[in-house]
């Protein structure tokens, strides 16, 4: 990987929310599952292996550090979806078929969209509501020439 992409991407995970992080590691499993599924088609069965391996390992760490205590029946639903995702994907290496890793992928979807909207703050409220979108700011006119300053 060229050194600016991996410095760059390197930030946003430095910088980035916990819920931020989350929808990130959604997103890199989907991506390394249409990969395998690439894979499986051009005949590259390493490249699958490869893809697949990443895959297992996004979903198995995001099932080994669900909290089961706070997370409620939020977290026992994730719980049985991960262990079944889990279950799923080694047959894409046993049969080099693409259909597990798709129906992993549409599974996926939903779940990463919904990270994606808590950590862009569109998630709704327990009660089932949106949050107001945040005011945008109004600009400000400029004339050409003024600058404005601030002295103590």
């Amino acid at each position: 990987m060229n050194d600016n992409v991996s410095k760059y991407l390197n930030q946003q995970v430095m910088t980035a929310s916990p819920a931020k992080l989350v929808s990130m590691l959604y997103d890199r499993a989907i991506m390394s599952l249409k990969d395998a599924v690439s894979a499986i088609e051009a005949g590259e069965i390493e490249r699958r292996w490869k893809a697949n391996a990443r895959a297992i390992e996004i979903i198995g760490h995001m099932w080994s550090t669900l909290d089961r205590e706070k997370g409620g029946e939020i977290a026992a639903n994730l719980d049985s979806l991960f262990s079944y995702m889990l279950g799923r994907l080694p047959q894409v290496d046993f049969q080099n078929d693409p259909a597990p890793a798709q129906e992993v992928i549409e599974l996926l979807k939903p779940l990463a969209q919904s990270w994606r909207d808590v950590a862009e703050g569109r998630a709704a409220r327990p009660d089932g509501t949106l949050p107001a979108p945040a005011p945008a700011m109004p600009p400000q006119p400029q004339s050409p020439g003024v600058r404005t300053s601030f002295s103590a």
